[in-house]
């Protein structure tokens, strides 16, 4: 595997517009903010009370065509 570059900064009339990555660079920075949003979305579950409901209960309000 190539050694990975420094990210590129792009810059328009003397300010950042923009950032080039190493391609590994960046798929690592979506992984990791995938995993982030899991863990939070993980989190706000955890927070609120289970309910569980019967088959029965669900199939009547179980809409296929939705």
């Amino acid at each position: 595997m190539a050694s990975q570059q420094a990210p590129q900064i792009v810059y328009e009339d003397g300010k950042p517009v923009a950032v080039i990555l190493d391609i590994d660079v960046y798929r690592e920075m979506l992984e990791r903010l995938e995993d982030a949003e899991d863990l939070q979305m993980l989190e706000e579950m955890r927070s609120k009370p289970l309910s569980f409901r019967t088959v029965d209960g669900f199939l009547a309000e179980y809409d296929p065509s939705a």
